[in-house]
């Protein structure tokens, strides 16, 4: 199981559209088995996935039990092959509660859950809160790849070093961490992202993915009819990125997963 953290301390930039889209699409257009973790205390990919609840378990049990099972806090969606590790507004106490149990390992609690479970999927993509709270430092203990969406302005340039900075540290845990690089999200075809674009590309230290997503209604719409965006406007602009994405991560990043399940598909 390759697990894809989608992280940005800065909110706005598209975090949990593009969490969504990149596992609905590996699973639905690719045939992948995939886990989608809701690792943000709004739960918004619950809620997108009509699995919001407070009576249920959720990633807050996951990282303050311990031994706790993730199957048992693990949803299915309506869509076949991708799961849902849900969250609520619990993870903020879970984060709390983390940081005074020292009694295990506080940075490899998610990472340990998911090993019984890493033979059911193909990949686990994680979805993170605008913060960097232990949460957030499992979500990145865990994960082999991360993924940092970008908006073209000046505040969420001056974030990046920070959060390479913050994946450096966290090598300490997860050596094999590897930041694959910025997705830049709401692209419009304009003089200053056209600019904002080029600076990011010749940046020293941050990867940029050939790949954009433009901006379009279809995305805002989205978040209403709760339908991914391949599902509600395949047509759209957006639609086509996030397929030309994650087209793009598997041949640069996972060739060995490329053919497989397309093939799978193909004959299906």
């Amino acid at each position: 199981m390759k697990i894809l953290t989608v992280y940005n301390m800065k909110g706005g930039v598209g975090k949990t559209t593009t969490a969504i889209n990149i596992a609905h699409i590996l699973s639905q257009v690719h045939g992948y088995r995939v886990l989608l973790i809701d690792n943000d205390q709004q739960g918004n990919v619950s809620q997108f996935f009509d699995l919001h609840s407070y009576d249920l378990p959720c990633i807050a049990d996951v990282l303050t039990v311990k031994g706790y099972k993730v199957a048992d806090a693990i949803r299915h969606t309506q869509f076949e092959g991708l799961h849902v590790l849900p969250s609520n507004m619990n993870l903020i106490r879970a984060n709390k509660a983390i940081l005074l149990d020292i009694g295990w390992p506080q940075h490899k609690r998610l990472r340990t859950a998911l090993e019984p479970v890493k033979d059911e999927y193909d990949f686990a993509v994680i979805d993170n809160s605008p913060s960097y709270n232990m949460s957030e430092v499992n979500a990145l203990v865990a994960s082999d790849h991360v993924v940092i969406p970008i908006v073209i302005d000046k505040f969420t340039f001056d974030g990046v070093e920070v959060i390479l900075e913050q994946v450096e540290d966290i090598r300490e845990y997860n050596p094999g961490i590897r930041v694959l690089g910025g997705l830049v999200t709401m692209y419009q075809n304009s003089d200053i992202h056209r600019q904002g674009l080029e600076w990011l590309n010749e940046r020293p230290g941050l990867s940029m993915f050939q790949t954009v997503i433009r901006r379009s209604l279809s995305i805002s719409r989205m978040t209403f009819t709760c339908m991914p965006i391949i599902k509600q406007s395949a047509q759209s602009n957006p639609a086509n990125d996030y397929k030309a994405f994650v087209n793009e991560y598997l041949h640069r990043f996972v060739p060995e997963y490329k053919n497989v399940k397309n093939e799978k598909c193909a004959n299906s």
